[in-house]
């Protein structure tokens, strides 16, 4: 197995809806999205290593605030990430991925991620099209248990 490396964690109340995820920017990215607003992440050799104890950590620290756990980015390390997220579903916590990639490409390079995660956004940033708040994104943002399309949950209230 790899090692996973993240630039930061927080905790966020909007990245995955109706949840409080502990949140982290996972660094090494292959995609290299033009427009990319995180060319930081780009680099492997960046940030501090996501260990299982570290995560341990994390999680008993926040255990009382978060319902989930977002990874934003690390499937390219796909057991690295999957020892994590069963790790997280060990703590009966909700867990999600944001990716770059489309939900054909997951479910053809990484199919496994689908049966463990409970959220992810798929596609990549295209500036033109806009984020999950845009009615023209090309990224989609999807509950695997029921499998809704969650995208209106981001669309601000007045904004068509």
């Amino acid at each position: 197995m790899g090692t996973l490396r993240y630039s930061s964690y927080d905790i966020v109340l909007q990245e995955v809806p109706n949840e409080i995820s502990l949140c982290f920017t996972i660094t090494g990215c292959p995609l290299a999205c033009e427009g990319c607003h995180s060319e930081y992440i780009w680099d492997g050799s960046k940030g501090c290593a996501l260990t299982n104890e570290g995560l341990e950590q994390l999680l008993s620290k926040y255990e009382d605030m978060i319902s989930c756990v977002l990874f934003m980015g690390g499937e390219w390390q796909v057991e690295t990430l999957l020892s994590l997220i069963f790790q997280v579903k060990c703590k009966r916590l909700k867990t999600a991925l944001y990716t770059g990639l489309n939900l054909k490409q997951v479910q053809r390079k990484y199919p496994e991620l689908l049966g463990c995660l409970d959220y992810i956004k798929t596609g990549k940033w295209l500036p033109k099209l806009g984020g999950l708040d845009s009615p023209t994104t090309n990224q989609e943002f999807l509950n695997l248990q029921t499998g809704e399309v969650m995208n209106k949950l981001f669309h601000k209230k007045g904004k068509r």
